[in-house]
């Protein structure tokens, strides 16, 4: 994700009014993605044929309901919403407002760190590749932007692992739903999989990297306070939908 996709994300959120230039947690502080990610893979190499592998092989989602979840989960402004069943409760700005703006900031360094080797990769997205349907338009600016890592999986695992802290005792369905959220990427057919996985490590720096910052770490504690009242006032999610989603989750796609 791009730091005008979050600022995108930010209003869509009610977080920002007109966007001035946004700031994250991390400053100079921010590791370089580049230099402990394994690099892309190159054409003819085993990771790349595996990479196509899984694309092809993923195309069978078309119009099922596992695509219509990828479908639902492009749009990342609403990731907390995506998360609402693994969660509990659906956290917003009225009833979260501290929460959203955490999440917010910490978007700002994981655009910043997944830029940065996306840029110097340059990476094809899989169905420039190969040929096959995806779950998205295939427009210029989507096949301008590179598919290593997955800005999108990077930014879903950092949220999943944020509110994993948040709500402990409910992490193993909000990290089972966040991987979920990076393998739509697969089933949508606009990632590949050295990228989703590459995504997940990005991710993870970005949160270690985020717990050496104080306010952060004053952030997150009042962000637990208040994720605890949200999920005692609920209301909780329809539990029918949940144990739909909760099927999808559990079936791995490749």
């Amino acid at each position: 994700m791009r730091v005008k996709a979050m600022c995108a994300a930010a209003t869509a959120l009610g977080l920002m009014a007109a966007a001035p230039a946004p700031s994250g947690y991390l400053g100079e502080a921010l590791p370089n993605t580049y230099k402990i990610l394994p690099p892309a893979p190159a054409p003819g190499t085993t990771r790349w044929e595996a990479d196509r592998t899984v694309f092809l092989g993923t195309r069978k989602f078309q119009d099922t309901p596992r695509w219509k979840m990828a479908q639902g989960d492009v749009d990342s402004a609403a990731i907390l919403k995506d998360l609402s069943c693994a969660v509990g409760v659906e956290l917003n700005k009225a009833n979260a407002p501290k929460t959203t703006a955490l999440i917010f900031k910490a978007g700002i360094d994981v655009s910043r760190a997944t830029n940065l080797p996306k840029d110097i990769y340059k990476r094809p997205r899989p169905y420039l590749t190969d040929e096959g349907p995806i779950c998205v338009p295939k427009d210029a600016a989507l096949a301008a932007s590179p598919d290593y890592p997955s800005g999108h999986n990077t930014w879903g695992w950092t949220v999943g692992l944020i509110m994993a802290e948040l709500a402990p005792d409910r992490a193993t369905e909000i990290l089972s739903r966040a991987r979920a959220f990076g393998e739509g990427r697969l089933v949508c057919g606009v990632h590949t999989l050295s990228a989703v996985e590459a995504g997940r490590l990005n991710g993870s720096i970005v949160v270690a990297a985020l717990h050496g910052q104080e306010q952060f770490r004053k952030d997150l504690d009042a962000a637990r306070a208040e994720v605890a009242a949200a999920r005692k006032a609920g209301p909780a999610p329809d539990p029918a939908a949940c144990a739909a989603e909760a099927e999808l989750v559990a079936k791995n796609p490749y």
